[in-house]
């Protein structure tokens, strides 16, 4: 395959995917629905009881993947469905994070019920984005075009958080009465951009076509069909491996994601502070995972992820002697130098791993481990807020996560340079 296909218009469309949804990722995940999940659907409670709060609603949209991401697994297989169900997915994601900005205040039920659909989707539809990457380009340049992906996923996000900056910071310049006005705004700016920006996908890339079929009842054939995976796991080895060490370490990752903000508010930082950091980590992350990209292509995904699993490691044993908001800021970017990187160069090993006649049942799979890890992580939060007052304290719970992974990494065959 020419050098060509490393970087086309096929491969931008898929990665620009990356930056339709990674405005909820960033905008809504991990700064806007927490932040506003403390001051405005939970106004009055306690810090400990908004970080249960927080917990238990992103693990339980986290159990529902899991339970249904085999079934979106068999469906992508069976009869090339990937794009098609990706988009209807994508959409219920936006509609729900656009429905998000008409929730009134108090009302954490119904936040909390809107936020898990937004999950659904926007966990939903990443299996079958994930899995095309397998129709965009040849397998030596997997860790490029994934760390693509996320790079420009991390530049759209930030671009739009920019603006939401901006409408925190001056309101009355966007014609807002107040914050919480432009905060509920911002909810349906990241639906609209969502649905908007996943046009060239839609239009250029294109998923070869499948000769499986599914005789029979499709969620009972998926069930089938993973209780075949797992009966057949000493084929795959390899993956069983990697698997398990992702789920660690993947697990501890989307935690710090998820509960920086609320870090950040029970330490009494300013809303302010909280987006600005978040923002210009993400700007700083655009560069970055570029760079893990090129470095992944060309020494292997797995160096460039004991690196950045090092980082987790040092930034959660000195998280807890945080106490000034520039610190805080310093931690922000200094994950996210390494965020993007670990995420993509994870999914391009895995690409290494898999067979490739059955991407969409194999990544149906990956994601369905993603989201148990996402149940773990965010659990371990709630139940320390459960038992301890202290934000700092929680966070070392993540340690072990991230060194577990780490040493079972080591384990897996491959991934060296996966490029070849």
């Amino acid at each position: 395959m020419p050098r060509s296909d490393m970087f086309n218009r096929r491969v931008l469309a898929w990665a620009f995917y990356d930056w339709a949804n990674s405005a909820f990722a960033l905008s809504i995940l991990a700064v806007l629905f927490p932040l506003f999940l403390g001051s405005y659907w939970s106004a009055g409670d306690p810090g400990t009881v908004v970080t249960e709060r927080l917990g238990w609603i992103t693990a339980g949209a986290s159990a529902i993947v899991v339970v249904i991401a085999p079934v979106f697994g068999t469906i992508a297989d069976a009869g090339g469905y990937r794009k098609r169900v990706l988009i209807v997915l994508a959409l219920l994601g936006a509609a729900a994070t656009a429905a998000l900005g008409t929730v009134g205040e108090g009302n954490w039920v119904l936040a909390g019920g809107l936020y898990t659909f937004a999950l659904i989707g926007y966990y939903g539809s990443t299996i079958f984005y994930d899995s095309l990457i397998v129709d965009v380009c040849a397998p030596r340049y997997y860790s490029f075009v994934s760390s693509l992906g996320f790079a420009i996923g991390y530049l759209g996000g930030a671009v739009l958080l920019a603006a939401h900056v901006w409408m925190l910071v001056s309101p009355e310049t966007f014609g807002f009465s107040d914050t919480d006005t432009a905060i509920k705004f911002a909810f349906v700016s990241v639906g609209v951009w969502w649905a908007a920006f996943m046009a060239p996908l839609l239009f250029f890339v294109h998923e070869k076509p499948s000769s499986r079929k599914v005789s029979d009842h499709v969620i009972r054939a998926a069930y089938r069909e993973l209780k075949d995976t797992i009966s057949r796991i000493r084929q795959y080895r390899n993956v069983v491996i990697f698997l398990i060490a992702y789920w660690l370490y993947i697990g501890a990752v989307f935690t710090v994601i998820s509960m920086a903000v609320n870090f950040g508010q029970r330490l009494g930082f300013t809303q302010q502070d909280l987006v600005m950091a978040l923002m210009i980590t993400n700007f700083a992350g655009f560069p970055a995972t570029l760079i893990y990209g090129w470095f992944g292509h060309r020494f292997g995904a797995k160096s460039g992820i004991y690196f950045a699993l090092a980082v987790y490691i040092v930034i959660a044993g000195l998280a807890v002697f945080v106490t000034e908001v520039r610190e805080f800021y310093i931690m922000a970017v200094v994950i996210g130098c390494v965020q993007g990187g670990v995420q993509g160069l994870s999914r391009s090993l895995y690409a290494s791993l898999i067979p490739s006649e059955q991407p969409g049942e194999f990544f149906g799979f990956y994601n369905m481990v993603t989201k148990f890890s996402h149940v773990l992580g965010p659990s371990l939060v709630a139940v320390g807020a459960m038992m301890s007052d202290n934000p700092k304290i929680i966070l070392l719970a993540l340690l072990p996560l991230f060194i577990g992974g780490a040493l079972l990494l080591t384990v897996v065959r491959g991934g060296d340079r996966v490029n070849e």
